[in-house]
């Protein structure tokens, strides 16, 4: 059955969680936004190869999702990633040393952008593949159920993956043997320039569990809360050996898809619309905390970025030499 949750009461978790932790996750969406804003300004200095895809706008979505696992769950993350990993708990010095492409980051400067792994965390990487982590996350749920551990792994999509056959074949295969998965679409409005709405002909994506047997729950993505508590029984339901679970967090991306994007598609005011649903905002003001006391926060978070970027800036390129090792396992 698929299920639009109602918003919770903040207070409760918070409580549960108490003062410091509930400021920690703060932290860490004030983080991921200042890490994606200085990656902006990188791109436009010319200080990055390649291209990227920002998740500003979409903090509580990322930091929710993560703080509902247990250390030693598994995560497969999509080529707009940055945050989930920052989220997962990641050295922030490693991610803007992978991200600038030097050899004293997470992949040795291999991965870059979109490719970012941390395999002693469980971070099994980004994937520049639409869609592309999904069918490995059945491999890996599959993995978890013939250890017979309580891990779960979680897999992060956009709507648009969720218009892949792979999508579709792993929803299916997961549903039958009962994997330890958690299918979680970010649901930011747009595949590239294409709207959802244009995209889909169903409400809610996450009605499409109920073809594979299987649960399915849209949650306001820009809302913490409510993304950890959907993310939570879906690791429940999954630890109890019930099988998978399809979520849908509905939020936005403030930037283009990537940096190449000129974003005809949508009305600024569309844009502005979004912005004022800021999720770091919203938190903040469930916190009760003052625009001051907000704004201290955020210049912590921009001074630790500073401080990535000068060791990341102050590590070496990778050495030619090295060009054949890590292809194979």
């Amino acid at each position: 059955m698929t299920d639009q949750t109602q918003a919770p009461d903040p207070q409760t978790y918070l409580q549960q969680w108490g003062h410091e932790p509930a400021v920690e996750l703060l932290k860490r969406m004030l983080l991921i936004r200042a890490f994606e804003e200085k990656a902006e300004e990188l791109y436009a200095l010319g200080k990055l190869h390649g291209t990227m895809h920002l998740s500003i706008g979409q903090e509580a979505s990322a930091v929710g999702a993560s703080f509902a696992l247990k250390r030693g769950d598994y995560l497969l993350n999509h080529h707009r990633g940055h945050g989930h990993c920052l989220a997962w708990g990641s050295d922030v010095d490693l991610m803007m040393a992978e991200f600038l492409g030097k050899a004293t980051g997470y992949c040795r400067g291999r991965g870059g952008s979109m490719h970012i792994a941390n395999i002693e965390a469980n971070n099994l990487g980004a994937n520049g593949i639409v869609g592309g982590g999904i069918p490995i996350a059945v491999g890996v749920g599959l993995s978890i159920k013939m250890r017979q551990t309580d891990q779960v792994v979680i897999v992060i999509f956009g709507d648009g993956a969720a218009n892949e056959g792979a999508f579709h074949e792993s929803l299916n295969m997961a549903s039958i043997w009962d994997l330890p998965i958690i299918f979680y679409c970010e649901n930011n409005q747009y595949a590239m320039s294409m709207p959802v709405r244009r995209a889909i002909n169903i409400e809610h994506i996450s009605q499409r569990a109920c073809s594979y047997g299987i649960p399915g729950v849209t949650v306001d993505g820009n809302d913490l809360f409510a993304v950890y508590q959907a993310v939570k029984d879906a690791a429940e339901r999954a630890r109890a050996g019930r099988g998978p679970t399809l979520v849908e967090a509905v939020t936005y991306r403030w930037r283009g898809h990537s940096k190449s994007d000129r974003q005809a598609y949508r009305k600024r005011e569309e844009v502005k619309a979004w912005q004022k649903k800021d999720p770091i905002r919203r938190y903040a003001q469930a916190l009760a905390l003052d625009d001051q006391e907000l704004e201290n926060l955020r210049a912590q978070a921009r001074e630790r970025i500073e401080q990535a970027l000068a060791f990341a800036e102050s590590s070496p390129e990778p050495e030619v030499s090295t060009i054949l090792e890590g292809i194979y396992a």
